[in-house]
């Protein structure tokens, strides 16, 4: 377990809070907006360099890196990054909050899980390694935060589950995600199949529908007509019979 105390600086210079304008007049100077707040004292609106704020964000202990912040006219502080914000489109950096750290106070954090080696469920059984839980929630001191936490997965096979309570643990740390939350474990691999009509069909044990059949004859329009209209007219049958005579 690696501890996140590095030795970065990031420099910071004090900004008036104000509105979107004066958010945007910082970015076009090609810094961003932030707020330090923290231990007991008051929020102050600070300008960053985004370059400095991303090499944190990218290094190995990421958003747990505990660094020295420069305020420009301030004694340095301890802090961490606790929140930011990115430009949907672009991805761009558009705000941070940046945390004071008192070194002697513990603090909640998530970290990392690394799983390590090969399980022998993968190895002997054929079967592929899932990790089901990617990060866990622990409570220490700053300056015992890890950047991981790596757990060996050689001995799981089918089965067994491994779970956080099956996690390196030591007296610095203190775990509060739940302990019988699900790590790890080895599954079987599935084949993903293609549904077909008639595969469907024969699973759900339904008889294909026979195609309609277009009958041929009268109508019943026809019939219809036939009924109303093509009868001839009272009018009509004395005509007729008269000829008849």
């Amino acid at each position: 377990m690696a501890s996140t105390l590095e030795q970065n600086v990031l420099e910071a210079q004090p900004r008036e809070a104000g509105t979107k304008n004066h958010a945007r007049r910082v970015r076009r100077e090609g810094k961003i907006p932030a707020v330090v707040y923290g231990a007991s004292k008051d929020a102050v609106p600070v300008s960053v360099d985004p370059r400095h704020v991303l090499r944190i964000l990218r290094s190995d202990t990421g958003h747990n890196t505990i660094f020295d912040l420069a305020l420009e006219g301030g004694e340095p502080t301890k802090a961490m990054i606790v929140d930011w914000q990115y430009e949907p489109i672009k991805g761009h950096l558009l705000h941070i909050d940046l945390k004071r750290i008192a070194m002697d106070k513990a603090l909640r954090v998530s970290v990392p899980i690394v799983l390590q080696g090969t399980p022998e469920g993968v190895k002997t059984e054929g079967g592929i390694l899932e990790q089901i839980l990617r990060e866990v929630e622990i409570e220490c001191l700053p300056g015992d935060i890890p950047s991981h936490i790596d757990v060996d997965v050689s001995d799981l096979t089918f089965g067994k589950v491994l779970r956080v309570s099956d996690l390196p643990h030591n007296e610095k740390l203190k775990f509060l995600s739940d302990a019988n939350q699900p790590v790890a474990h080895v599954t079987s691999v599935k084949e993903e199949v293609v549904a077909t009509p008639e595969a469907v069909a024969a699973e759900a044990g339904a008889v294909p529908a026979e195609p309609e059949v277009i009958k041929k004859g009268k109508t019943e329009t026809d019939e219809e007509g036939e009924a109303a209209g093509d009868k001839p007219e009272k009018g009509e049958k004395k005509a007729e019979k008269k000829e008849k005579k």
